[in-house]
């Protein structure tokens, strides 16, 4: 399951898009003390799934979730470092900034003028420096057990982190960095913030959402007022727009109408599904289906995933046991109109455990107990 966390200052809309991003689904679970974060869960938008469900009619139909923390607004000056240790934001896959772009009197700025790019520099940086000081940190035990005993993978970790202390020092993000393979695994453990995929969501006035929202010209659009061009040319970060306070009153309509208000502002899709899509694409996530008459099933998974790890998101025991994944493209799958007819035309596969699990495609998997 995908997991994201949501960061911005005060008066930023953060909490409604919260509330937009779980509406209709189970509640919450809240926050029960300091630097605990509330835990929401949405469910993951596909018409694939829908599709699949419609044909086999099962008893069960499970969508792909995305699982979304949030945590009081910290304070500009240093207030991001308490989410180094909220296990919500080191667990997270991306992080899910909240810019404000919208104007109203009645919730003043607390920074005074409405600024999405200094918004979003000024978390940028409290990022950087919450992650700075795990590093020092880090590199000053490290010195001292070199001291101790020389070791090549010791000082292999060492030449990493010093790499990103200086990038830090520089003002950057470490996700600038691009870092892979051995060294990007060093640095998991320490679950660094702004090594993470960072998605900027620009929540706007109600006036500017269709214009924004009317695909990749109104989106750069958008971005361009706001300022955050140069900011969001950096890697691994991207942007979406939503307005969170009237796409969170659409949301809790009943379907039919909340579909006649998206047409009404010229939306072809809700708040939850664009932020939900723009991060999957940010990630680089896909989904594979299981079906069958007990369930239809979506699961989520990064690109590149073999059929055994594949199999693991299922259940350990099916990733251990592996034998072999009968798979078949969702495509061929909805035009032959059945499993057996996709046989009888040859297009059921059969594949190994380094088999890499393609978005839309139906697997089942068969493994010994």
């Amino acid at each position: 399951m995908l997991r994201a966390a949501l960061i911005g200052f005060g008066s930023t809309g953060k909490t409604t898009l919260f509330q937009l991003m779980t509406s209709g689904h189970d509640a919450p679970r809240a926050a029960h003390g300091r630097g605990e974060a509330s835990i929401g869960i949405s469910k993951v938008p596909d018409v694939r799934l829908d599709r699949l469900t419609v044909m086999y009619n099962p008893r069960k139909r499970v969508p792909a979730t995305v699982e979304f923390g949030d945590i009081a607004a910290p304070a500009q000056g240093g207030g991001a470092r308490a989410l180094v240790d909220v296990a919500a934001y080191k667990n997270a896959d991306a992080l899910v900034h909240v810019v404000r772009a919208f104007r109203d009197p009645s919730v003043p700025h607390p920074s005074g003028a409405i600024d999405p790019g200094r918004d979003a520099q000024a978390m940028e940086d409290e990022l950087i420096l919450a992650d700075l000081g795990v590093v020092e940190r880090r590199l000053e035990r490290l010195e001292r057990d070199l001291k101790k005993s020389r070791s090549a993978e010791l000082e292999r970790e060492r030449d990493v982190l010093v790499l990103c202390r200086g990038a830090l020092e520089d003002g950057r993000p470490l996700r600038a960095l691009n870092l892979a393979g051995d060294d990007l695994k060093r640095l998991r453990g320490f679950q660094l913030l702004s090594a993470k995929p960072l998605l900027v969501v620009l929540n706007l006035d109600e006036a500017d959402l269709t214009a924004a929202s009317g695909g990749t010209e109104g989106l750069a659009a958008a971005i361009e007022r706001a300022g955050l061009s140069s900011f969001l040319s950096q890697a691994a970060t991207a942007a979406v727009a939503v307005c969170a306070k009237i796409e969170l009153e659409i949301a809790q309509l009943d379907p039919a109408d909340a579909a006649a208000f998206l047409a009404d502002l010229g939306l072809t899709e809700s708040g939850l599904d664009r932020v939900i899509r723009a991060s999957y694409e940010l990630l680089g996530y896909i989904s594979f289906f299981t079906v069958g008459e007990d369930e239809c099933r979506a699961w989520s998974i990064p690109q590149g995933t073999t059929a055994q790890l594949a199999a693991g998101e299922i259940h350990s025991d099916i990733a251990r046991g592996f034998i072999r994944a009968e798979v078949v493209s969702y495509d061929a799958l909805v035009s032959r109109g059945s499993m057996a007819a996709c046989r009888d035309h040859g297009e059921v596969r059969l594949e190994g455990k380094e088999y890499v699990v393609q978005d839309g495609d139906v697997v089942n998997f068969r493994f010994a107990t």
